[in-house]
């Protein structure tokens, strides 16, 4: 069995201390197991998208060093 967790992120504003918690959680246990790391935007909340968001997770995962297997500008087998 292959380990596949995933860090879902909604656009609506910069990335906050939760969400680095929970990527590093993600991304330490995925690589100790030899998983995948999926980078998923949660865009179901439209009406509080904010413009640049998208650009500052992953501005901040990548100053964090994060990376990823697959996600919405990476694709993968699993790609939205």
């Amino acid at each position: 069995m292959t380990v596949r967790v995933r860090f879902a992120p909604s656009p609506t504003g910069s990335l906050h201390i939760g969400s680095v918690r929970t990527t590093l959680y993600n991304y330490f246990f995925a690589r100790q197991q030899k998983g995948s790391l999926i980078l998923r935007i949660e865009d179901t909340d439209q009406d509080r998208l904010v413009e640049g968001a998208v650009d500052s997770i992953y501005d901040g995962l990548g100053w964090m060093g994060v990376s990823w297997d697959e996600g919405p500008r990476e694709g993968g087998p699993h790609a939205p």
